[in-house]
């Protein structure tokens, strides 16, 4: 590195000679702030074919981990490597060669192939004539500042899920013990109690899951427990049912079941309950068939209960879906078409 000129120095009398010293001067004194600076800086010969590096100083080889005998005569895009987002080198791209100051930041790799987030920027150094002569580029490992931002985004949205989970969950809980009824404090204890603990099942499944799309078929399968599988088959594809979803959609099934062993197929031996689905066209959405046989003769239609109220409210206002009822004479019938992904409480 060019040593800066003594402070003892004296300059000659000729004002051109000492003109002379004084750029020379100034020139040493900028590659020693260059040198010394802690910003990793290197200039490139915008001259020269591929723009190789011609400096780079040691705070560029302490980032990068490489030696100046390693980079001297090379283009930066060594740097680059497989998760370098192509943009970003697009954009660096055209600032050059539109002669631009150009300011970026891009996943860089230093020289143990370890990666690091680097907010480039890169300024043309311009001739006399006006004619780009090198490109000065400065380089700061922003890496730690977007982990930050990246956890704080990450906890703003888990903040944001845990309220939409613990709305829906209320709303469900809400639901149940208004429209949970009886004269017999025991009986209503039972059925708030049941439907509860399908709550907390399918609460169950989504932490077990890492909160992410729950199979129907599970959801089904684990409502079946205190039915007797032996009674209930399930049929049907897989299906992925969004988190927002599963709890509602296991109450659904909860109410459904619970109403076959006190009033249908599974309130007697040898009756039976088929549960199919289907996802629909349009991807969104999937239908689950009901079918009850060998059940008590149906001679009549009952007028719905608060279950059904309740079942009913559960699919429109927090599935946005449909359900619909057919009593036939071997038993119940219904079909249900509900919304995998949209879901929540509703502000209706």
């Amino acid at each position: 590195m060019t040593e800066i000129l003594a402070p003892t120095t004296r300059l000659p009398a000729d004002p051109a000679a000492a003109s002379e010293i004084g750029l020379t001067d100034r020139a040493a004194l900028a590659l020693i702030s260059v040198e010394r600076t802690r910003m990793p800086i290197v200039v490139s010969d915008a001259r020269q074919p591929d723009e190789p590096i011609i400096l780079a100083n040691q705070a560029f080889l302490t980032l990068t981990g490489y030696g100046a005998d390693e980079i001297i005569g090379r283009n930066c895009r060594f740097l680059q490597g497989r998760d370098t987002d192509p943009a970003a080198v697009a954009e660096i791209r055209e600032g050059l060669a539109a002669e631009r100051d150009v300011t970026v930041a891009l996943l860089n790799y230093r020289k143990d192939g370890s990666a690091f987030w680097n907010e480039l920027h890169i300024s043309p150094i311009r001739d006399n004539d006006g004619s780009v002569a090198y490109y000065f580029a400065s380089q700061l490992d922003v890496t730690d500042r977007r982990q930050a931002a990246s956890l704080e985004r990450s906890e703003h949205r888990l903040l944001k899920e845990v309220d939409h989970r613990a709305k829906n969950a209320l709303a469900l809980v809400q639901g149940i013990v208004r429209l949970s009824r009886s004269d017999d404090a025991a009986a209503y204890a039972r059925a708030v109690q049941g439907r509860v603990d399908s709550i907390a099942h399918a609460h169950g499944l989504l932490a077990a899951g890492g909160w992410r799309d729950v199979d129907l078929e599970a959801i089904i399968r684990g409502e079946m427990e205190p039915f007797g599988r032996q009674h209930v088959v399930p049929s049907g594809p897989p299906v992925a049912i969004a988190p927002v979803q599963v709890q509602p959609l296991a109450l659904v099934m909860h109410e459904m079941l619970s109403n076959a062993a006190k009033h249908g197929a599974l309130s007697v031996p040898g009756g039976r309950v088929v549960i199919r689905w289907a996802p629909v066209e349009d991807g969104d959405g999937v239908t689950i068939e009901w079918i009850e046989t060998g059940g008590p003769a149906v001679t009549a239609q009952p007028v719905p209960g608060f279950g059904w109220r309740m079942l009913t409210s559960i699919v429109r206002s927090q599935m946005r879906g449909t359900v619909k009822f057919d009593l036939q004479p071997e038993g119940l019938r219904a079909m249900l078409t509900i919304r995998r992904r949209v879901g929540g409480v509703s502000t209706d």
